[in-house]
């Protein structure tokens, strides 16, 4: 039976997920997508952005008093692996609040997408599809700072 997904978890409080997480200003990003699509790599440029590790590879979720928050699994905290060179020690921030996910295995195509969420641990989460964004990292640590435009704007 397959690791559940991000996708998978509607009904359930808690669970541990095949995926990567980092902190900007002290707010989540849920980094998923199959094994080798790159979520190791963007979480290690996001941490030379000034990003904090929550974990790589697998990240505990949790349904915590109306949010989804996210931490590294204990056995690995602190440890990050970049492909080619091997395990990594980082310094390691958690739990922290999920404000977005990023999906490395969807492809967004609209230029200037509309808002979308998925809904997971009863709570809903901002989704973004990844593969193939340029500037992906720089982007992220940017809507993570200081947040989107209203998509109506300049009317709103």
């Amino acid at each position: 039976m397959n690791a559940p997904t991000i996708y998978d978890l509607e009904n359930q409080d808690s669970a541990i997920i095949h995926a990567s997480c980092v902190a900007v200003s002290g707010r989540g990003l849920l980094i998923v997508g199959a094994s080798g699509a790159g979520k190791s790599g963007l979480a290690l440029q996001m941490i030379a952005l000034g990003a904090e590790l929550i974990g790589d590879d697998r990240i505990a979720l949790h349904n915590n008093g109306g949010e989804v928050t996210a931490d590294a699994a204990p056995n690995i905290r602190g440890i990050i692996e970049a492909r080619g060179i091997g395990l990594l020690r980082a310094s390691s921030v958690g739990p922290v609040g999920l404000r977005y996910v990023v999906d490395l295995d969807q492809q967004e195509e609209t230029r200037l997408p509309d808002p979308f969420s998925i809904r997971t641990l009863g709570q809903t989460v901002p989704l973004l599809r990844g593969q193939g964004v340029p500037n992906l990292a720089s982007a992220l640590m940017q809507l993570m700072k200081m947040g989107r435009v209203n998509p109506e704007w300049p009317n709103k």
